[in-house]
């Protein structure tokens, strides 16, 4: 056993698929275990039978969808007519364009790329430091992973629904439980904003009404997606896989059909690459299911708890090393590999120490959100290195300081678990 691991170690270092890894380890320990391996391809099929799992690939096609169109221009207009007046308020139109585009694509690199090219040119014509300019943008292209109806907030609440908890976990709590501390992130970033830039920028432009009209007026089409999609989810007409048809069915009709943005012939390319995304996903979390699986059969949850338990004895101590190993792991994994190979092994740790399934999935998504631009290998460092054409080590340090508020606003989420449940009532 110990060859092979240190095999599945050597190949995942030469780059190896992550999926080929996951399924070769729990092929492995069921042959150990004198099971069937046909229970590997049973616990892929289980991803048929996941009602919830549509939502994945519908709610990822229609925010690749907007970005290919005009959309992301009309997001920056909109914001900058409603915020631009204020001080700094090209940063803080940044910050809020950049959350809600997140929020819809679930790719925080999609973000720096399309909203980046817009606004990085525009903070740099207004006056606004070179290193904070970039150090907004790459920070901000993962700030709307906790609003609805992000691709990892769905994710998750599927990996917990297939863990047959006696406390259920719905997407619907996940999308509440996250707007509060998505809204505390933002604003703190907001906050810092305004104040670095104190002496520096003033507003452009007075408030104008007229300017906010015609904003609305371009972006009158998209406009009522967010309030059809989340109004019918928290209304309860929609349940989240209808509201994700729903999504793909306006968002298709509009860029293609009604403002014509997106060609027929541009379509399935679109498709393509947002299928890529999904088919990753998707593949490692069926080869997650089955590894899941021989880690219950085991019992590794307890075997860990009991030797967890024996070092930290403390809720407190628990959540600070919990951080600790977040941070690690964000900042060496993608947000969703992390997921479906880590909240398995987490959950029933976390639930053993009296912490909230559903705060527990916040704090996993603050994390990994700092992940994204934390050295040496955060993906939006490289991501925005190459888009903007700037040294790797220049991101690096004008992500600091946003790291840094980004930190204090996760201890907070994770010691306030309030913050996350009191729209849920609990």
């Amino acid at each position: 056993m110990i060859l092979i691991i240190l095999a599945l170690i050597v190949l995942a270092l030469l780059g190896a698929p992550l999926f080929s890894i996951i399924a070769t380890s729990a092929m492995a320990n069921f042959y150990m275990a004198d099971v069937d391996l046909s229970v590997v391809a049973i616990e892929i099929y289980r991803l048929a039978e996941m009602p919830a799992l549509i939502a994945l690939p519908l709610f990822t096609f229609a925010g690749y969808l907007m970005g290919e169109s005009k959309a992301p221009q009309r997001l920056v207009q909109l914001t900058d007519a409603l915020l631009g007046w204020m001080p700094a308020g090209l940063a803080i139109v940044s910050l809020v364009a950049c959350a809600f585009f997140t929020a819809f694509t679930g790719a925080s690199g999609v973000t720096i790329i399309a909203l980046g090219a817009l606004l990085y040119p525009a903070l740099k014509q207004a006056g606004y430091p070179e290193n904070f300019n970039l150090g907004l943008i790459t920070t901000s292209g993962s700030l709307g992973l906790l609003f609805a109806p992000s691709l990892p907030l769905i994710l998750y609440g599927i990996i917990v629904q297939q863990m047959n908890l006696t406390q259920s976990v719905t997407i619907d709590d996940m999308f509440l439980a996250g707007i509060l501390p998505g809204l505390l992130m933002l604003l703190l970033l907001i906050g810092w904003s305004l104040h670095v830039n104190r002496k520096v920028i003033k507003p452009l432009d007075k408030f104008s009404w007229h300017k906010v009209k015609v904003a609305m007026r371009a972006s009158a089409w998209e406009l009522p997606m967010p309030f059809i999609v989340l109004g019918g989810i928290y209304t309860g007409y929609f349940a989240v896989s209808e509201a994700a048809a729903v999504t793909v069915l306006y968002a298709l009709t509009i860029e293609v059909f009604v403002l014509k943005e997106v060609s027929l012939r541009r379509l399935p390319e679109v498709m393509r690459d947002s299928m890529i995304l999904v088919g990753a996903i998707l593949i490692i979390l069926g080869v997650s299911l089955a590894s899941t699986n021989y880690v219950i059969d085991a019992d590794i949850p307890t075997k860990l708890f009991n030797t967890v338990e024996e070092h930290v004895s403390s809720k407190l101590t628990f959540l600070i090393l919990l951080n600790i190993f977040l941070l690690i792991l964000g900042a060496l994994l993608d947000i969703f590999s992390a997921l479906v190979l880590m909240i398995p092994l987490l959950l029933p740790l976390a639930l053993a120490y009296g912490v909230d399934p559903v705060h527990l999935g916040i704090i996993f998504l603050a994390n990994m959100q700092l992940g994204y631009f934390t050295p040496p290998v955060g993906m939006n460092l490289f991501i925005a290195s190459h888009r903007f054409a700037k040294p790797v080590m220049q991101i690096y340090k004008a992500t600091l300081p946003f790291f840094f508020i980004l930190l204090f606003a996760v201890l907070v989420i994770t010691y306030w678990p309030s913050l996350s449940l009191v729209l849920l009532g609990r």
